[in-house]
């Protein structure tokens, strides 16, 4: 039996867009239109003053009748900010955790991860998603947080696996050489447009929000989407790939 089903990673500036206007709808708009089985998404609020003290998470996953889970990355204000997993396949959360901070700098923003297990059709798929730190150092130790024994080297992580998220680093850079050693880039693996960039939207340049997978996922395609919907709704662009498991 082959299952095909489609999964999205985005990072949605607390829903916040270009325009300036806070809008978790417009994000579930642009959700809906690509209409995937598996959404990652980053820089989520929740109970912030600078977003209206929405549960971003909570409403764009109402709004689209998904299951979801939520980790918050940090504490801001009374509320909190972090990554989230939507499903429309039942879904199970194995873990939300930090991931290590800078070696000398303790003062940059937490980064975390959030693994959950979905079931399609009888085949458990683990899907973690995360978002790195901006800097370097920062995001070598939170590389090898991820490949170690409490994430992707954990026992019940077993394929077939999607590790996706904002990375914030280049193809080339040693996270992105480290996580390949283990799994494929979805994007050089499927068909579809040309490899291009996810940020920023107006000229998205830089390629750094990824969907890796192991090697039982076939990527049968995928894009980053430019629209005048996607280019207004957060400062990336959504990522979006058709997967095969036989």
């Amino acid at each position: 039996m082959t299952i095909h089903f489609s999964v999205m990673t985005y990072n949605v500036h607390s829903c916040i867009g270009m325009d300036g206007k806070v809008s978790p709808l417009r994000i579930a708009e642009v959700i809906a239109h690509y209409d995937p089985d598996i959404v990652a998404l980053q820089e989520l609020d929740a109970g912030l003053t600078r977003s209206d003290l929405v549960d971003q998470a909570h409403l764009i996953a109402k709004s689209l009748e998904m299951s979801y889970h939520f980790h918050s990355s940090i504490q801001v204000e009374e509320g909190e900010y972090g990554n989230a997993i939507l499903s429309r396949f039942p879904i199970h959360l194995v873990k939300g955790g930090a991931l290590p901070t800078h070696p000398v700098n303790k003062n940059l923003e937490r980064r975390g991860a959030v693994w959950a297990e979905v079931e399609l059709k009888g085949i458990r798929v683990q899907v973690v998603a995360t978002h790195l730190g901006l800097n370097r150092r920062e995001r070598m130790c939170q590389a090898n947080a991820l490949s170690g024994p409490d994430w992707l080297g954990h026992p019940d992580c077993r394929p077939p696996v999607i590790l996706c998220g904002d990375f914030n680093a280049l193809p080339g850079s040693f996270v992105y050489r480290h996580f390949i050693r283990s799994l494929h880039d979805a994007h050089r693996k499927g068909r579809g447009r040309r490899l291009k960039g996810t940020w920023p939207v107006r000229l998205p340049l830089m390629r750094i929000d990824y969907l890796f997978v192991t090697p039982d996922i076939t990527v049968r395609r995928i894009s980053a989407h430019r629209t005048p919907l996607t280019m207004a709704a957060s400062d990336h662009l959504p990522l979006v790939a058709a997967l095969e498991l036989s």
